[in-house]
């Protein structure tokens, strides 16, 4: 008889292995709105499977907590059932012997910490208010609210016209946001129980390049009020568009040549063909919107002298300045900022960059921007300078690959010290501190210095893409609260003490997404609106595809491809390739629907009107 067996696979472990790939794929995909008490309930009952029983705190502990939890989701517990999880929740924590115990314990004081009033709702109630209330997840975690599964069905069924229409109800810039939204609806997609999350994005960039020409609905006839609009990026653009739709005469005030803000001036050509963005700009600026160009606010034209002339007033200036290092040399010859290199970029006035090493601090996606377009002006040597690992970049992961794709080198862990310059005041290079991960806060890794020399990394251009601020000087000037780099606004996107100016989108919320500055475009353009004295509806009459019956079988995402990266960086052309009309039938028809199906037609189902 053999001492030593060689273990084969064990039918039960299998199970529970699929069983865990299953759980982790639902997790991924639960919608928001779900109930916090609820999800804690089952969250420990899973937690107490997994208690090998040594010790008391976990194997007793857990089991009476999910016994008082489910007296909360029965209507039986009292006030001071809640106090009692309370206790034994920090007893379980402070108690149990490995994370198994002591990490569930401090879930569940945390749960009932921040979740008071839901569990308190229970209590007195017996239910929360929770599931009557619950959206179409892919809906519901888009900023701007579009209607996803009705533009996809309208996608697959080749009326790509329909669908920018449908989408232009909550977002006018449909073409733009298919080549670089960061697609948060996917986060969430039904389908990822089933395979994987439907590519959302590039069934959008699919309608935009297939449609054709769309014009503009009609507006509304007109109200006789004047708005302004100080800035023409995308929150300036969409507020105008919609405010116009309503009939009320916008003008839109911008610093630049061109409308589009960072959209044109920050984002490069590959990613976002100027083209293509126009054809955006177009439509909105068919509605009627008027446009003057030049006009920079607190020099050309001030917020006093705009409250005089309009009805009402609207900010949406962007954050388009840039933050310093804060560290010796960074005002020497050659250290840019990633803002003005990309602004200058855009306005086809790039500087030579051939031959040069090139580095660039920082990990967002304006980092990836910038390394990306110096590769392509010419730089013999490109690298990304970051005080943290890969994981912890903002940049999408889609962006990173690329850049690696392209050649950048990438250095993490590596915290710039001090700026090195030649004997002309020219930057050299750049001394960085290494670095170690360390601590984790606030759900960051955070990091340390690992004791070892800095040491120069060559450079002969250095670009600082660090974060963006506002122009906030004037804003304080004229009574406009301004806090850390931004305005200040009410939740309705105005202020209570100064009647008839509103902010919005960068300025007011900081740097973020595209789509979450045309979200606030829509909020801002409505409380307008309402303070004008209307309450115009934005609808749109495009009819939505009825849902297929047919069984949704497991079928494989459809992702758009790229030029090989040998070539597209030799030129400024879009990277990405767009969907065949057979892959969008195909990726379309994978949509679960959801906004038919189960709880989406009896708890939300679709907004047709805001």
């Amino acid at each position: 008889m053999s001492r030593l067996e060689i273990p084969g696979p064990d039918k039960g472990q299998l199970v529970v292995e699929e069983l865990y790939k299953d759980l982790e794929r639902r997790i991924e995909s639960s919608p928001p709105g779900l109930c916090p008490v609820d999800m804690t309930r089952a969250f420990i009952e899973m937690c107490q499977t997994q208690s090998c029983g040594k010790c008391t705190p976990c194997r007793v502990g857990l089991w009476q907590l999910k016994n008082l939890l489910t007296d909360v989701m029965n209507g039986t517990a009292t006030m001071e059932t809640l106090d009692l999880i309370d206790t034994l929740s920090e007893s379980i924590r402070e108690g149990s012997d490995c994370p198994i115990g002591y990490e569930a314990g401090a879930m569940v004081h945390k749960s009932l910490r921040d979740c008071r009033e839901d569990y308190e709702e229970h209590v007195r109630q017996g239910r929360c208010t929770c599931h009557y209330t619950q959206p179409v997840p892919c809906v519901s975690l888009c900023p701007a609210h579009v209607d996803i599964p009705g533009y996809i069905a309208l996608t697959g069924e080749g009326r790509y016209a329909d669908a920018i229409r449908l989408i232009r109800k909550d977002n006018p810039f449909p073409t733009t946001c298919g080549f670089i939204c960061e697609h948060p609806c996917e986060a969430r997609c039904r389908r990822n129980i089933v395979d994987d999350a439907i590519n959302i994005r590039g069934l959008k960039r699919m309608a935009a390049d297939y449609a054709g020409k769309v014009p503009p609905p009609e507006c509304a006839p007109s109200t006789g009020k004047r708005i302004a609009v100080v800035g023409g990026g995308p929150g300036g653009l969409s507020a105008a568009y919609y405010l116009q739709l309503m009939g009320h005469q916008t003008t839109v005030f911008e610093m630049l040549p061109k409308l589009g803000g960072m959209l044109r001036y920050g984002i490069p050509n590959y990613r976002l063909p100027k083209d293509r963005l126009d054809e955006d700009i177009q439509a909105i600026l068919e509605t009627g919107v008027q446009v003057e160009f030049g006009k920079r606010i607190g020099k050309d034209i001030t917020i006093q002298s705009l409250r005089q002339e309009y009805d009402a007033v609207l900010i949406s200036i962007g954050a388009s300045t840039d933050k310093k290092l804060g560290i010796e040399g960074e005002h020497a010859e050659g250290v840019i900022s990633a803002v003005s290199f990309l602004r200058d970029v855009g306005a086809d006035k790039s500087p030579d960059l051939t031959g040069q090493e090139v580095a660039v601090i920082g990990g967002g996606n304006v980092s990836m921007d910038a390394v990306r377009t110096a590769k392509r002006l010419g730089a013999k040597k490109v690298s990304i300078v970051y005080r943290r690992r890969t994981a912890d970049m903002t940049a999408l992961p889609a962006e990173i690959e690329g850049a690696v794709a392209e050649g950048i080198e990438v250095l993490t862990l590596k915290a710039p010290s001090r700026i090195e310059t030649d004997e002309n005041g020219h930057v050299s290079g750049i001394y960085v501190t290494p670095q170690m991960i360390s601590k984790i806060k606030d759900g960051r890794a955070s990091v340390c210095p690992t004791g070892e020399e800095d040491f120069l990394i060559p450079c002969q251009t250095l670009i600082v893409a660090i974060g963006q601020d506002i122009e906030s000087e004037h804003f304080a000037e004229a009574g406009v609260p301004v806090s850390r780099g931004k305005i200040m606004t009410e939740r309705y996107g105005g202020f209570d003490n100064i009647p008839g100016v509103f902010a919005g989108g960068d300025c007011a919320s900081g740097p973020a997404s595209v789509i979450k500055a045309i979200a606030a475009a829509k909020v801002v353009a409505a409380n307008i609106d309402e303070y004008l004295g209307f309450h115009h509806i934005i609808s749109c009459d495009v009819e939505i595809p009825e849902p297929r019956l047919s069984d949704r079988e497991p079928c494989g995402r459809v992702e758009l491809t790229e030029r090989e990266a040998c070539s597209r960086v030799c030129d400024f052309e879009g990277v990405e390739n767009c969907m065949t009309e057979a892959e969008a039938k195909q990726e379309s028809h994978r949509c679960l629907r959801c906004d038919h199906f189960g709880y989406g037609i009896f708890k939300g189902g679709r907004k047709e009107k805001w």
